[in-house]
């Protein structure tokens, strides 16, 4: 049964990735908003987004819904503007601080890993540091439907252009290869890892992971907070480079500091967040 309710979901998402392929990107991304906005809305899983928005932003009911209406609408955006990742970077995003870079851009057998979380349109981060000819390998998730991961790496990766890392024990053998290579690393740092410690996020304990800040401090390398916003509900991005963080802190002030960055991130615009996120247990 799994395998055909697999199928089935993969029917619907080529389907939709063809259509979205085929339209501008403006229109494209604008499609698929409406999308979020009138059908996975009314999924039942926002009951789950709103508890959390409620819980962690202590907003009241009409906001909570309006917060939870405008993340579906930045999430249909985010899927339709898969196939369309090249012209994005490309043209649609504007990068600031690239002075925090330092010399990086100039380096390119230095190692570094650049931090971010579940954003806007994230998937934007990597690539548009290629505006400084600098390239980012990815640390991603894989859905748990093979075949509509099949389709996803091949957007997210650019037709295997840029390449990726499934969060895996592989995966990180492969991670650790790549900076001892020089290369540079991509990862979203946002989502539960039992394995990890708890930090407080929205005034809540959450569950993890210290590998970003371990191996930054392993492999001697800059470790660079980057920021994604959506520029008014529309295929334009603002992707903002911070400064490094200072790794001669203590791995626990590191994860708090960061942590703290984040939420700054999504308090400055939550329905460009993802809401979805088992992030908490104590609010699942």
């Amino acid at each position: 049964m799994k395998k055909i309710r697999y199928l089935c979901e993969a029917v619907i998402v080529y389907f939709l990735m063809g259509i979205f392929k085929l339209l501008p990107v403006e229109q494209a991304s604008a499609f698929g908003g409406w999308i979020g906005r009138n059908v996975a809305y009314h999924f039942s899983v926002t009951r789950k987004v709103m508890r959390h928005i409620e819980s962690c932003l202590h907003t009241k009911k009409g906001d909570t819904s309006r917060i939870a209406f405008d993340m579906w609408d930045n999430l249909g955006r985010l899927f339709a503007e898969y196939p369309h990742l090249p012209e994005l970077y490309m043209t649609k995003t504007e990068l600031i601080g690239i002075e925090n870079l330092g010399n990086l851009p100039n380096t390119p057998d230095s190692p570094a890993i650049f931090f971010s979380g579940h954003l806007a349109n994230w998937e934007i981060a990597a690539p548009s540091l290629r505006q400084q000819h600098i390239d980012v390998d990815l640390i991603y998730r894989p859905p748990n439907n093979p075949y509509v991961k099949k389709i996803l790496d091949r957007c997210r990766s650019m037709d295997g252009t840029l390449r990726t890392y499934p969060k895996s024990p592989q995966g990180m053998r492969q991670v650790i290869t790549a900076l001892k290579a020089g290369r540079r690393i991509g990862i979203l740092i946002d989502q539960k890892y039992n394995q990890g410690i708890e930090v407080p996020f929205f005034g809540h304990p959450a569950m993890t992971s210290l590998a970003f800040i371990q191996l930054a401090k392993k492999f001697g390398c800059p470790l660079i907070p980057v920021q994604v916003e959506r520029i008014k509900n529309s295929p334009r991005f603002r992707v903002t480079i911070h400064k490094p963080l200072d790794l001669s802190k203590d791995d626990d002030l590191l994860i708090m500091e960061s942590h703290a960055m984040l939420e700054n991130w999504i308090r400055k615009d939550p329905a460009n967040w993802l809401w979805l996120h088992k992030r908490w247990k104590s609010l699942t």
